[in-house]
């Protein structure tokens, strides 16, 4: 049976700037995969988004390539955040399923991003929410230790387990 995802919408409000924006927020997986230009779009807003945290356009093309089971991968989800005033994305996750149970997590996040503007406004808190509803089962992520995202995900629960140590070949 096709699990189908309700469209979010969240509204952010500037008081400083009396702003109001309308955020929508789209699930993709393999079942709903992201037309060629949307995926692109949100291939690129995390490559400009993600700053020093980020990598290769490449790689995150590859994980978003793995999310929609593209290759016989076992897929995950992608959340793109459209802004409806300015008509760009404010905002992308994506989590990969691992293909594992019980002692490795069912999934990890492996990005997410938030426009430079929107940040503090509580955007990254409803992405990540909306992206722990979609996944099924438990959800790793990587955090650098500056990563003032850090705080965020301690809030939701996340919680430091153990020191990952990598050997590079």
């Amino acid at each position: 049976m096709k699990r189908r995802f309700p469209v979010t919408m969240l509204l952010c409000l500037f008081p400083d700037k009396k702003l109001k924006i309308m955020i929508k927020i789209n699930t993709y997986t393999h079942e709903n995969i992201a037309d060629d230009h949307t995926k692109e779009d949100i291939i690129e807003f995390l490559v400009e988004s993600l700053e020093q945290y980020g990598d290769p356009k490449a790689e995150i093309e590859k994980a978003v390539n793995y999310a929609f089971g593209l290759n016989n991968k076992p897929g995950g989800v992608v959340l793109s955040a459209f802004n409806t005033v300015t008509q760009r994305i404010a905002g992308a996750v994506v989590v990969n399923k691992t293909g594992m149970e019980g002692y490795i997590p069912e999934n990890i996040l492996v990005y997410i991003a938030t426009d430079k503007a929107l940040r503090g406004q509580g955007l990254g808190k409803r992405l990540m929410q909306t992206a722990i509803e979609a996944s099924e089962g438990d959800m790793a992520l990587h955090c650098e230790p500056d990563n003032p995202a850090r705080f965020l995900y301690q809030n939701l629960g996340f919680t430091s387990k153990y020191l990952e140590m990598r050997l590079k070949k």
